[in-house]
Order: C-alpha cells, then sequence, then structure tokens
C-alpha cells in the first residue's frame, strides 16, 4: 500500500556532500490540488469551520489544467484540501485528465455527495482511490465531530456505491473508511471496523487528529490520542485491531503504519527534520496559492507564514526552487525549523 510519499531517489535531493540540497533537481512527482475550499459540513476538528482561511472558491479547469500540466513526470495527485472534493463539478473531467497520463488519483471525501451518478461518474474517470472521512459508527458521534446530521445518509451512500461497483465488477476506485483519533470518540473504532466489514469496504484508517497550537473545537490538545494513551484506551485500539483481524478488513493508521505506532512519537530530538514533502510534491488551494504540505493549513491560523508561491503568479519552475521554497527547506533541516513545522513528528504524523 502507498503512504502517499514518493520514493525518494537519494541522487535527486542530496548535494555532493550528502546533505539535503535546498535545490531540486527535478519537478514534484507528487501534487495536493485543493479542488474547492467549499465544504457542506461544520466538522468540529477543521479550522475552515472557525475561519475564513481564503475567499470560497473551486479550482478552475483553467488553473487545474495550467498545475498539472507544469509537472510532466507526474505519479500521485490528491485532490482535496480543506473543503469537500464532490461540490466541484469539474471533478470527474480532473480526474480523467490525470488518468490520461497515467497519474494515480485519489481524495478525501465526507461522502454527503456521494449519489449514483456521482459515484458512476468517478468510476468512469478512473478514480483509484475514494477515502471517506466518516469519523464514528453512530450518528450521534458523527453529529459531534461532523456538526451535522447525515451520518445515515452517508452510510447508505456508501453501501449503494460499492454495490455499483460489484454490480459493475470493478474494484476501482479502492473505497476506505477513515477516523479521526480522538478521545470522545475512540470508543467508536471497534464498531467502526464492524461497519467498514458490513458495508463491504475493506479498509479502516486512523487518522491522527491534528491541531492548532491552543486549540479550537475538538481539535485539541485534551482530545489527541498522541502520546496520551491511557490503559483503557490501548485496549481500544487491540480490540480493534483484533476485529480486524477476525473480519479480515486491513486496519492501519494515516501513512499505513501500525495504529498504535502513529500515536508514538518518532525518535530523535528533530523529528521535523526527517520530513521530505518539500523534496517531493506541492500544495495548491484552490486559488492558487502554494503550501508545503496538506499539514500545514491544520498547523497554525493564517497562511501568510508559510505560502511559498502563488500558481496564478509563477510557473511551478520559479515557486519550486524560488528563494521563499529554498529558505523553507534549509530551515527545516537545521534547529530551528518553519514555524508550520515544528510540531511535526511530536503533534501529528509525518
Amino acid at each position: 500500500m502507498s503512504t502517499g510519499a514518493p520514493a525518494i531517489d537519494p541522487g535527486r535531493y542530496f548535494d555532493a556532500a550528502g546533505e539535503l540540497s535546498p535545490v531540486v533537481d527535478r519537478p514534484p512527482v507528487c501534487l495536493y490540488l485543493e479542488v474547492t475550499n467549499r465544504c457542506n459540513l461544520l466538522c468540529t476538528t477543521c479550522p475552515r469551520t472557525f475561519e475564513t482561511l481564503e475567499p470560497p472558491a473551486d479550482m478552475s479547469w483553467e488553473l487545474f489544467t495550467r498545475i498539472v500540466d507544469q509537472v510532466p513526470d507526474l505519479r500521485r495527485a490528491v485532490l482535496h484540501g480543506v473543503g469537500e472534493p464532490l461540490m466541484v463539478r469539474d471533478l470527474p473531467r480532473m480526474v480523467r485528465h490525470l488518468k490520461d497520463r497515467g497519474v494515480h488519483v485519489l481524495f478525501n471525501t465526507n461522502g454527503v455527495l456521494l449519489d449514483k451518478a456521482r459515484g458512476q461518474a468517478l468510476i468512469d474517470a478512473g478514480l483509484d482511490e475514494l477515502r471517506v472521512s466518516l469519523d464514528a459508527a453512530h450518528p450521534e458521534a458523527f453529529k459531534a465531530v461532523r456538526g451535522v446530521d447525515a451520518f445515515d445518509r452517508i452510510v447508505a451512500n456508501v453501501r449503494a456505491f460499492v454495490a455499483l461497483q460489484r454490480e459493475l465488477g470493478t474494484t476501482l476506485p479502492r473505497v476506505s473508511l477513515w477516523l479521526t483519533g480522538l478521545k470522545e470518540t475512540l470508543t467508536e473504532l471497534p464498531s467502526f471496523i464492524q461497519l467498514a466489514h458490513d458495508l463491504g469496504v475493506p479498509e479502516v484508517h486512523l487518522q491522527r487528529l491534528v491541531y492548532f497550537p491552543g486549540g479550537q473545537g475538538l481539535g485539541r490538545p485534551e482530545s489527541a490520542l498522541f502520546e496520551n494513551l491511557d490503559a483503557a484506551e490501548r485496549g481500544v485500539l487491540e480490540a480493534a485491531t483484533e476485529a480486524a483481524r477476525a473480519l479480515g478488513v486491513t486496519f492501519n493508521a494515516s501513512g499505513a503504519v501500525e495504529p498504535e505506532v502513529s500515536v508514538q512519537r518518532r525518535a530523535g530530538a528533530r523529528p521535523w527534520s526527517l520530513c521530505r514533502r518539500p523534496w517531493t510534491l506541492m500544495y495548491f488551494t484552490a486559488t492558487g496559492r502554494a503550501l508545503p504540505c496538506c499539514i500545514a493549513p491544520f498547523s497554525m491560523r493564517g497562511y501568510q507564514s508559510f505560502t511559498l508561491g502563488d500558481a496564478t503568479q509563477e510557473t511551478l519552475r520559479e515557486i519550486w526552487n524560488g528563494a521563499r521554497y529554498q529558505a523553507f527547506r534549509e530551515a527545516l533541516v537545521g534547529d530551528h525549523p518553519p514555524e508550520a513545522c515544528a510540531s511535526c513528528g511530536l503533534r501529528w504524523s509525518l
């Protein structure tokens, strides 16, 4: 299973002394494209629920093609950010444009709009992975995290989509269910795995909570599992692991690591320095703002301090090895990382 991080070719990223170079000779192999920053839920773990990050927008077809067509060796495209991708009319067209180039394409969705017409369009377009962020096994817990009462609708949509795949004889896109690890809802996890099995979904992933310093809503330190598991919570993880094994459901954390590992601190005094995202991928918001990764919008308030370029005004080549990207890379491998990265590997996963 892919972890989302393209394999590192040492010759591409290291200088003659074996140090990570601030200049990268080749374009990125992975793009995160926030096809919209609009959403139809009010998740209590998401920054966009509490503040306007950018003016509401969908990524235009012109901006989408302008970006992706500048990356000739693109291998992976992730079509999500802080919004709900299924709200975008051109989404299947975007998927097909990428698949015609042999790119692996995926996105996260809340599933509210996953009706038969959209599902058929995504299958026809060749989507590789459909990740449904459900976050609960029961309506009450879902509403506490997601802010609206839509659990039964989403479950029905996923059930119908899996049935459509069976009817068509296709296993693509690969469907998975995702649950954000919160102390308030961790007890849902064994039932969540049972629900995935009942729906015919073969994979469940435990997503590490990402939160601002100080937090807001349920995105706060006291809700996080990371380095904060008690005996009962470890028992829930063990029960979930056993349930998945018994039901034949694949159970991983984000990054395809074991769930128990995902809530433990990385070794080393500078865990942020293990990150290779600024050497392998680029993230663009719906308006074309270049950010270092998909975690950055959740790491601190406002985008100004970690904006690395503007795809509406600059070429990707100019952004990728521009002064801001080079300075960002240099700081990331040092003792004083960019503020957005200072807790990466501490509060959330690499």
